[in-house]
């Protein structure tokens, strides 16, 4: 054999004393290059598909370390609070002052990470609620009538329930 380039004539001469017919042969490499391409469509939606978990595992992530944080944070709010109601008993107006700031300060950050308080005021709701106690009132049966310990939600999460005492309606009087 020489190492001439054949012409397309020979090669087709060759491929039809192969019994496959040039035609045949054209048919073969366009089903390849089909199923080549069809596997690269489907490669690239599976990436594409990848690309989209990652991101929303990476958003979860984030948001579960900002609960975290806030989570860890909210006993600090509470002692504020607690110390301001101190603070206000004694009228020692520096000490109120500067303890008011702090709060101010970390309720803002907090604010700006999502934080919000659950709001009390109402009826009892126990999804975002956490009844301690029921106790006699005026207010209708099943009203919040007094906060325990003010509850938080980050975005739509709950981190904490408000712990209140829900009114059991108005007091049995004895006959």
């Amino acid at each position: 054999m020489t190492d001439e380039p054949r012409t397309h004539d020979e090669e087709q001469v060759e491929a039809e004393v192969e019994g496959e017919s040039l035609e045949e042969r054209l048919a073969s490499a366009e089903a390849e290059a089909k199923a080549h391409l069809d596997d690269l469509r489907r490669l690239a939606a599976e990436f594409d598909n990848y690309r989209k978990r990652v991101a929303r595992d990476q958003a979860a992530l984030v948001e579960r370390a900002a609960e975290r944080l806030v989570k860890e944070l909210l006993p600090v709010l509470d002692d504020l609070e607690r110390a301001l109601e101190a603070a206000e008993q004694h009228e020692e107006a520096k000490l109120e002052d500067g303890v008011r700031l702090v709060h101010r300060a970390l309720s803002d950050a907090l604010r700006k990470e999502g934080l919000t308080e659950i709001a009390t005021h109402g009826a009892f709701d126990p999804h975002v609620h956490e009844a301690l106690l029921s106790q006699p009132s005026e207010e209708p049966e099943g009203s919040v009538v007094q906060v325990i310990q003010k509850g938080y939600e980050l975005g739509d999460r709950v981190l904490r329930p408000a712990r209140v005492v829900v009114s059991a309606g108005l007091p049995q009087q004895e006959g």
